[in-house]
């Protein structure tokens, strides 16, 4: 993955309302579990205030799917934010069943203030706090 920005890893079972009539994970849950690891890597690198106090939308979702997930198994999704310009982060993903990529994930989100529902630029210090080493523009 590109980028130098903290790392998240979230794990999911897949269960039966997962599966669709193909008899594997239906295309909507990957988007589900990119969604639950955005905001699981939000609330796990950002300090409390902001977490209460800003929420992400996605824009945009660019999936690559490689091989299916079946019934009872584990998937794990490993986030990365790549870079935050303004108030839109662009994290990457990849979705894996042990060694076996299932998908790859582009996603850009923005963040909005909870009470006007507006974009709003992240403080410097939160955006060093997530990026880490990764780009970051005003």
């Amino acid at each position: 993955m590109p980028g130098g920005g903290e790392r998240h890893f979230s794990a999911f079972e897949v269960t039966a309302s997962d599966i669709d009539h193909m008899g594997h994970v239906n295309n909507t849950v990957y988007l589900r579990w990119i969604q639950d690891a955005v905001t699981a890597f939000w609330e796990q690198h950002a300090p409390g205030e902001a977490v209460r106090s800003i929420a992400w939308v996605a824009l945009k979702h660019e999936i690559s799917y490689r091989s299916p997930a079946f019934l009872d198994e584990r998937v794990d999704v490993q986030m990365l934010i790549d870079r935050y310009v303004g108030a839109r982060a662009y994290f990457d993903a990849t979705i894996r069943r042990g060694e076996t990529v299932l998908a790859e994930v582009k996603s850009v989100w923005c963040s909005v203030d909870v009470s006007s529902l507006r974009p709003v630029r992240l403080a410097r210090e939160i955006r060093a706090s997530i990026l880490g080493g990764s780009k970051a523009t005003a």
